[in-house]
């Protein structure tokens, strides 16, 4: 591009363009612009802070900050509320091992979530019936219209692979996707119960990893152990034990004493 000036305007030349455009130079300035005076009293409601979404995938919550806002800058009348807020839409897959019998359900979205309002929203549903994958090509459609699918009781069939998406109704975009695995095993095949099969220590690291304080959680776990496991019999057994031990080695040292002292005897009485 060349610029070229004249005497009472300024014209551009464009290089790739056939004609030219020249514009006066009192174009330029910038006309006053006249400030209603409705405006001037006018105030705004507007979010000034907010918390971080409450879901790292999907649809979640977050708490803001709503005030008046005066055309001075100044901040009255504020209030909080809850909104939705939306992250990365893909959530990956969650594993489950039911048992047969046992009633279940697969939530989509947060209690919380749905509680605040879910009208502006849509939910779908496909499976992979006995597989557990993430391949969309082996997904059929699964008919269920709410956010939730619930299993009472489980079964056998139901194995699979379920699948939820959670769509804007207005723009059909995919803001949360969620892939169930469930697998469903029989109660006669294999026991879930696997705080049974820990040993004391196993039962302390637990305990103590969720927050519980050393002296409960070593007393609740003393109550549900047989009384051969527990540490107090362990003490009195060891006491029991060692009690025993000193008995038998101070007999047998008067034993070895009276002896000798029978010895001592029958070898005086020959001697005279």
């Amino acid at each position: 591009m060349a610029a070229t000036k004249t005497f009472g305007s300024s014209c551009i030349l464009g290089m790739m363009l056939p004609w030219v455009f020249c514009l006066p130079l009192g174009a330029a300035s910038i006309p006053k612009v006249t400030i209603p005076a409705e405006l001037l009293t006018a105030e705004a409601h507007i979010a000034v802070n907010a918390t971080s979404c409450s879901v790292t995938c999907g649809l979640g919550l977050q708490v803001e900050e709503i005030c008046e806002i005066t055309a001075a800058g100044e901040r009255k009348n504020c209030t909080t509320r809850r909104s939705h807020c939306t992250t990365t839409w893909g959530c990956g897959l969650l594993h489950f091992t039911i048992p047969v019998g046992k009633p279940s359900v697969l939530s989509c979205l947060s209690s919380d979530v749905i509680d605040l309002g879910v009208r502006g929203y849509s939910c779908t549903w496909k499976v992979a019936p006995g597989l557990i994958t993430m391949n969309d090509v082996l997904f059929a459609p699964f008919r269920n219209p709410g956010f939730a699918v619930a299993f009472s009781p489980i079964k056998e069939s139901d194995a699979g692979t379920y699948r939820c998406d959670v769509r804007v109704l207005k723009t059909f975009r995919v803001i949360k996707r969620i892939y169930f695995g469930v697998r469903v095993i029989r109660n006669d095949l294999v026991d879930l119960d696997f705080g049974k099969f820990l040993t004391r220590e196993q039962k302390l690291a637990v305990r103590n990893e969720e927050g519980i304080e050393a002296n409960s959680t070593l007393v609740d776990v003393e109550e549900k152990l047989y009384f051969w496991q527990r540490k107090s019999f362990q003490r009195s057994l060891i006491g029991i034990g060692t009690g025993l031990v000193g008995v038998i080695v101070v007999s047998m040292a008067l034993r070895c004493l009276q002896e000798r002292l029978r010895s001592r005897d029958a070898e005086n009485q020959t001697q005279f």
